[in-house]
């Protein structure tokens, strides 16, 4: 894939400044310009993939390996960190800005500024079961393809 102009490619391909924590042939994770919390950091393939579905499955999971490692690390890190989340929007209606895979990783702790709203109220489990079925509808349209 061509990388459009991607910020990201310009990063992997040293035509843009990034503060770089991890890199190896296939991923490199950088701190976010815009962090959440300090220690946030980005993990992204160097192959321009725009979603998760162009993004080859081998390098899916060397994106988390990365992510995980880091996650442990912020641990040790002396950044403030309570806690961990990984967060990656997939396509423009899950808010993702940039359009290169990437997953964030960053410290949590009481009172951070991130905030995630929703509907967390509990389904019924026919509501459940039907979206169950729709979603092996589409792991079986995956087999098949």
């Amino acid at each position: 894939m061509t990388d459009n102009g991607c910020v990201f490619c310009a990063i992997v391909n040293g035509r843009a400044d990034a503060s770089v924590v991890h890199e190896d042939d296939s991923v490199i994770a950088f701190m976010d310009l815009q962090p959440v919390t300090p220690g946030h950091v980005l993990v992204i393939p160097k192959a321009h993939a725009v979603g998760l579905e162009d993004l080859q499955e081998g390098v899916g999971v060397a994106v988390w390996k990365v992510a995980h490692q880091l996650g442990r690390a912020l641990r040790r890190s002396g950044l403030r960190c309570e806690g961990v989340n990984l967060f990656l929007a997939d396509g423009e209606a899950a808010f993702q800005e940039v359009f290169h895979v990437h997953l964030h990783v960053f410290p949590r702790f009481a009172g951070d500024p991130f905030r995630m709203e929703a509907d967390w109220r509990v389904q019924e489990r026919a509501q459940l079961d039907r979206a169950a079925a729709a979603v092996r509808g589409g792991l079986a349209a995956l087999d098949a393809g």
